[in-house]
């Protein structure tokens, strides 16, 4: 396996010290239970790794988030990471990898297609994740984890409320209450573009341009949003 190794290593970005452990992070229970194991031997599947790794990167997501959204309330930031922790998620990762052609499989489960399942093949980018964590430390799994996981945030930021998260800054920090307002609407009916204001008291002001005005204040918001935090931090 020497060179599909070195192919997925690539793939990963990571290159293993110790081959077992991606070898393990790969196998599938089916294919173990096909090979006799001795008695009290240690188990030869993924199925440990998988445990670890879902721990490993509930964590990592957690801090990510944390640090690119430092304004969200706890509420959206377990809906972020919900989704980006979810099997459909990890599945999508999978097939990037294209892992399903490295996996090592029980003949039954080979035969039913088991190189596509999607609830296999997430649990495999677990397993992997806590491979590369007992292989190389938190800091790889760390750049795994933000190089591959971590991604794909543009279909998932429309669950961040900005104008929620700017009205609870704002309120925290006994500021007035944001105001919307539409300046201008331009184009033809049927392509028509939106810049709406959102002001917070007499200093603070930020526009967004947009085809849709909810989605124009909720930029809005965001970049009111960070220039009050830059100000904050100072």
């Amino acid at each position: 396996m020497s060179v599909e190794r070195k192919l997925l290593e690539a793939a990963l970005g990571y290159e293993f010290r110790n081959p077992e452990l991606l070898l393990r992070a790969l196998t599938h229970k089916s294919h173990a239970h096909e090979k006799p194991a001795a008695e009290n031997a240690p188990s030869e599947d993924n199925e440990q790794l998988e445990f670890l790794g879902d721990s490993i990167l509930g964590f990592l997501i957690s801090e990510f988030l944390i640090e690119r959204h430092p304004n969200l309330a706890e509420g959206r930031l377990s809906k972020l990471k919900a989704r980006l922790v979810s099997a459909a998620h990890l599945h999508s990762v999978a097939l990037r990898l294209e892992l399903g052609r490295f996996l090592l499989l029980g003949k039954g489960e080979q035969m039913s297609g088991g190189r596509e399942k999607p609830a296999l093949l997430a649990d495999a980018v677990e397993a992997l994740i806590a491979a590369i964590y007992l292989d190389g430390g938190i800091e790889a799994a760390r750049e795994f984890v933000r190089r591959h996981v971590a991604v794909d945030l543009e279909a998932i930021l429309p669950l961040v409320d900005y104008k929620s998260a700017l009205q609870e800054f704002a309120q925290a920090r006994g500021l007035p209450t944001p105001r919307y307002v539409l300046i201008q609407e331009r184009g033809p009916e049927h392509a028509k573009s939106f810049t709406v204001e959102v002001r917070v008291g007499d200093l603070w002001s930020a526009q967004a341009e947009d085809h849709s005005k909810k989605t124009a204040g909720q930029q809005a918001a965001r970049l009111l949003l960070d220039q009050l935090t830059s100000q904050n931090s100072q």
